[in-house]
């Protein structure tokens, strides 16, 4: 026992250097390149903000006059609330663009050149001088790439879906006046309170955090476990021990900042159950709330010292907030329970992310759409339309990544399984998806289309038809050019085919809207483009030579009748072939 422990104590201290001149390394190279991507991202992102904020402002206005979905009074409510966001936006803007600059300018070569020496790595010297050096540069301009991509895609898109788009049963949504007074002096009580008590809480756990931390992540260390468990992630473990305390920090500005979502919700009770006592009663909860889920991240004692009251008319919604967890009260009985540890960085790397996600959903498009292309499926109408900007809601920008989605639905629910199949075989379940909220909005209603599918149980016709309809956006002229046969539908077949044909459209327009998307559709279009190109040359040049054999034929041929002409003349007439002979001679 004694001999493994110096044995790990042994191979920390010979990791400590290898460990500090790669941290030296990658300081110099952040030092030398980060004030370059900092200048980038700040210039960039604060002139994007500051140029289109007067656009901004002038269009949220405009939208919010003329949606359909509300009434005059939350419009106006709408119009003073977006007012004092977009103020907001553009100070936290510009200053979050300057932090953001000076964080991914020393932190883009730093985790480089801890990369540069993981398992698989091909000459690991040499990559470590230079990765992180110019990639840091072309990264921050594809930061300012994507924020660009944000406040012009996808905010147009969303504030046109604002504009156009009616209510539900037709009736706008008004509020009620009497509550309004009530709500709005019970989100200023949630709003002092919960800074006041979110902050005190946050600094009295503030160290707990910050030791806690520490502490697990040098036991981690010296026993080779956790993050330490394999020789790849030893490196980004050990920066993780410098760059804790930061973590903490964030925490706690976090903590800080989402009392203000939590303060406000006061108004929303008082709103929804006509009542302010209940509303100040989650102003005095949601302080239990917030304290309960900290003592649970923290493995810290269970429950609150915090009363907690009924805020809800329905007593099952006040019990449990966003954030409780039900595995506090478990622990009341069981004791405390130390947390999991993490079994390595390269498990939680191998787990789905969002962008991967979206890596893997564009690589399908292209795959696809090759074919569709050489198919003639997609037209060059289409992508001269999505170039033009003209096709908002077109067969290459919805259609296309709509129909991809669908493919692994019908996938999975051909193979019964419980998550999403991909055409690689992977599979995407409760466990391994992305843990992110926005994940949710669009991983969870794809899941509830998949088992609508199931229990559809359609035909392979009915199936084709689904296909054409998410595809070419219920074009029904190029369904029937593209469909050798169209299934014998009734009308309410018909209609279940569209509606789910229209809910992946949606799912597909919001995906549209997502960090990088953009970036990775323009890519598309583009390869989409010199598929065409090829496809159109390679027709143009079959076209070319038979139109070339075509013209040498006809030229042979009228030659041949030319001559026959030409001969039998001579054989008819001996004056012309004494005279051609004369010439000739």
């Amino acid at each position: 026992m004694e001999s493994g422990i110096w044995a790990s104590v042994w191979s920390f201290i010979k990791f400590l250097p290898f460990f500090f001149a790669l941290l030296l390394l990658g300081i110099i190279k952040g030092a030398l390149f980060g004030p370059w991507a900092w200048l980038i991202m700040t210039i960039g992102i604060s002139a994007l903000i500051l140029g289109l904020w007067p656009m901004h402002v002038i269009w949220t206005h405009y939208c919010i006059i003329r949606t359909k979905m509300v009434g005059p009074v939350v419009k106006l409510l709408l119009l003073i609330a977006a007012t004092a966001v977009l103020v907001l936006w553009l100070i936290i803007g510009v200053v979050g663009s300057i932090l953001a600059g000076l964080t991914y300018g020393f932190l883009a070569p730093a985790m480089a050149t801890f990369d540069a020496v993981g398992e698989g790595k091909e000459k690991p010297l040499v990559h470590c001088f230079l990765d992180g050096t110019w990639s840091t540069i072309t990264g921050s301009c594809t930061v300012v790439r994507d924020v660009k991509d944000m406040l012009v895609h996808s905010y147009f898109s969303i504030m046109d879906e604002v504009r156009l788009h009616a209510p539900p049963d037709g009736k706008p949504y008004e509020i009620r006046l009497l509550q309004i007074p009530g709500a709005i002096f019970a989100a200023a009580c949630g709003l002092v309170v919960d800074a006041i008590m979110f902050t005190l809480i946050a600094l009295y756990k503030f160290p707990v955090m910050l030791f806690k931390g520490w502490k697990r992540l040098i036991e981690d260390l010296v026993g080779r476990e956790g993050p330490f468990l394999e020789t790849a992630c030893v490196p980004f473990a050990g920066l993780a021990i410098l760059l804790w305390p930061f973590a903490v920090i964030g925490a706690f500005l976090a903590s800080v900042i989402c009392s203000v979502p939590f303060g406000a919700y006061a108004a929303v009770v008082v709103y929804q159950e006509s009542s302010l006592f209940l509303g100040l009663s989650y102003v005095i909860s949601s302080v239990s709330i917030f304290d309960e889920y900290t003592n649970d991240v923290l493995d810290m004692a269970p429950g609150s010292c915090f009363p907690r009251f009924k805020y809800r008319k329905d007593e099952a919604s006040s019990h449990g907030g966003s954030l409780s967890r039900p595995a506090s009260s478990s622990l009341k009985h069981d004791g405390k329970k130390a947390p999991q540890r993490v079994t390595s960085f390269k498990s939680s790397f191998d787990e789905f992310n969002p962008f991967k996600l979206l890596d893997h959903l564009f690589m399908e498009c292209k795959h696809r759409g090759k074919d569709m292309v050489a198919e003639g499926v997609i037209t060059p109408k289409d992508i001269e339309g999505t170039k033009a900007g003209k096709a908002s809601t077109g067969v290459l920008n919805v259609g296309l990544p709509a129909y991809v989605i669908l493919k692994a639905l019908l996938r999975s629910a051909k193979a019964n399984s419980d998550g999403l199949i991909l055409s690689d075989g992977s599979e995407i379940t409760s466990d391994n998806r992305p843990k992110s909220k926005i994940f949710e909005w669009f991983f969870d209603p794809l899941i509830v289309i998949k088992d609508q599918i199931k229990a559809e149980n359609f035909t392979e016709e009915e199936e084709a038809y689904l296909e054409k309809q998410v595809l070419l956006i219920s074009d029904q002229k190029r369904i029937k050019e593209n469909l050798i046969r169209l299934p014998p539908l009734s009308e309410r077949k018909q209609a279940e085919i569209e509606a789910f044909a229209r809910r992946l459209q949606g799912i597909t327009k919001s995906i549209s809207r997502y960090p990088t998307a953009k970036r990775r559709f323009d890519a598309l279009v583009k390869v989409l483009s010199e598929e065409l190109a090829r496809t159109m040359g390679g027709n143009q040049s079959a076209n070319g030579s038979q139109v070339r054999k075509m013209k040498s034929g006809i030229v042979r041929m009228l030659s041949q009748r030319s001559l026959g002409k030409t001969t039998g003349i001579r054989e008819d007439d001996h004056e012309a072939q004494l005279t051609s002979d004369g010439f000739t001679s």
